[in-house]
């Protein structure tokens, strides 16, 4: 189901500011946050106890850019954005990375099914901000939205923000699947609703 005109008008919105707030944070601020979520999602114990894990690899712009995934313990999945179609393919992280579509980098191992989201007990997701009860806003595509249809009802799903993009509220629509979690510089692992 699309989401209204009025969710999609906002959330358009809420990207485009949220965008240009990203590409003009200064270096060193970036760089703290990356070191303070990656050792905040690294020490979590959610985390270490996870068989494993899926995760992604930040933009230079986004919070943990140059220290995830890497820093995180076990078994990592990272996604992989298909040439066509809009539906990720997983694969494991440790074989060195590639560029994708978009400009991502990805693994360059063996693809996995979409499905392969099942078995991790924690996803890592991206999202330019996270509200209080979970709702999550990314960069538009759906990727993520289509790809969490895929995670366990008890995957413990994360999004990892800078400080000021942890809100009161955000727009929903009726496919968007809330976190359960938020991975901030300063507030560190927390659980949401």
């Amino acid at each position: 189901m699309a989401d209204s005109p009025v969710v999609v008008n906002a959330k358009a919105t809420l990207r485009t500011s949220g965008l240009a707030r990203r590409a003009v944070r200064p270096a060193g601020e970036r760089a703290a946050a990356a070191g303070a979520v990656a050792a905040a999602l690294a020490g979590a114990p959610e985390v270490r106890a996870a068989a494993l894990v899926a995760a992604y690899v930040p933009l230079a712009e986004e919070p943990g850019a140059g220290r995830l995934p890497a820093a995180l313990p076990g078994r990592v999945l990272l996604p992989v954005v298909p040439a066509r179609g809009r539906e990720l393919s997983w694969a494991e992280a440790g074989g060195g990375l590639v560029p994708g579509r978009f400009g991502l980098l990805e693994p360059g191992g063996p693809r996995l099914p979409a499905g392969a989201l099942a078995g991790a007990d924690v996803v890592v997701v991206p999202a330019l901000a996270v509200a209080a009860d979970g709702t999550r806003l990314g960069r538009g595509g759906g990727y993520y939205d289509r790809g969490l249809a895929h995670a366990r009802p008890d995957a413990v799903l994360v999004a990892v923000v800078f400080d000021d993009e942890l809100v009161a509220g955000l727009p929903a629509g009726e496919h968007d699947r809330r976190v359960d979690a938020v991975v901030t510089p300063s507030g560190g692992w927390l659980y949401l609703r």
